[in-house]
């Protein structure tokens, strides 16, 4: 049970950078961006084939290994760069723009692994080598790596989102006709702000390419839905009072999320289940505020009707 719980907060923590760049995205733009569900491949293919491209992958680099992180985000940047351009220049609405980059990026991830349409990480050192050979174990070691990595992407999104430019960003998801009003460029906010939302989840693929040991082109799918449904429940549980609470809640939200999907399966439930279960999870998640202030006007109306007195009847004139 210790080792499944390891494993679920790893693979968690790789999640939660997805989370937080659909945060930026879903929460901070307002807009729905399904092209995760190729960039996250987009940047596990990129970091895996930069790992494999030596002749020999027993002697490559710890810098390598970071490289190919940075690679990975800069990839899925770029495919960010793709959507914002579908959006803003071609004027496609934000969903089909998600879908079109989406489509576009599976013959792309599948170009990028040479025609192929998974690759091992065999025999490759990875990020998380040089504590394996330390004697950690793979899912603590894959904690330790993306705990840091979590850490620092909530510190920067915090600095960066409160500078000016930041602020313009969050302005133009609250209120875009007001920003153009106030001479914010819409447009450019809303670009780098998918380029940042895809540059974490394209690093998040690299992460989870190195920790899985391979890279395939179905990988992504269900990303949206994963994060989302994190993002939610860890609104609904931990609160969004704060920027900087906000972006903890949803990186435990994916822990939490893992962590579900890690005891229902241990009780049985096939895998093959979990897309449903996923589903009900957000429909439920997303039913929960609207159902607690139908619940919390409810309890102030019986409240009302309780304690108000009895009003006598008027009496009558003459």
């Amino acid at each position: 049970m210790i080792d499944i719980a390891a494993g679920a907060v790893g693979l968690g923590l790789i999640w939660a950078v997805v989370t937080l760049g659909i945060f930026i995205s879903y929460r901070v733009l307002d807009t729905p961006d399904l092209s995760v569900e190729g960039s996250i491949v987009t940047g596990a293919a990129v970091a895996t084939m930069l790992l494999t491209s030596d002749g020999n992958p027993l002697i490559a680099s710890t810098a390598n290994q970071f490289i190919a992180l940075a690679a990975a985000a800069l990839a899925g940047a770029l495919a960010g760069l793709l959507t914002g351009f579908l959006q803003t220049k071609l004027r496609i609405p934000a969903l089909l723009s998600g879908i079109l980059t989406m489509i576009a990026l599976y013959s792309i991830n599948i170009r990028i692994m040479g025609g192929r349409p998974n690759v091992p990480l065999l025999r490759t050192r990875t990020i998380l080598t040089p504590l394996t050979d330390g004697g950690i174990s793979k899912d603590l070691a894959i904690i330790i790596v993306a705990l840091i990595t979590v850490s620092l992407t909530i510190a920067l999104l915090r600095w960066f989102l409160r500078t000016e430019f930041g602020c313009a960003l969050r302005a133009t998801g609250n209120n875009p006709h007001m920003s153009v009003a106030q001479g914010i460029n819409t447009d450019t906010a809303r670009m780098v702000g998918l380029a940042v939302s895809n540059a974490l989840v394209g690093l998040a693929g690299g992460l989870l390419a190195q920790y899985q040991g391979f890279v395939d082109v179905q990988m992504g799918v269900g990303a949206i839905v994963i994060g989302l449904a994190s993002l939610i429940i860890g609104e609904v549980i931990f609160g969004r009072t704060t920027l900087l609470r906000n972006m903890i809640a949803v990186s435990l939200g994916a822990i939490v999320y893992r962590i579900i999907i890690a005891l229902v399966l241990e009780a049985g439930m096939a895998a093959t289940d979990l897309k449903l279960f996923t589903a009900i999870t957000v429909a439920l998640a997303l039913w929960l505020p609207a159902a607690r202030t139908q619940i919390d006007t409810l309890s102030r109306r019986f409240r009302g009707s309780t304690s108000t007195p009895a009003t006598p009847p008027p009496e009558e004139a003459g």
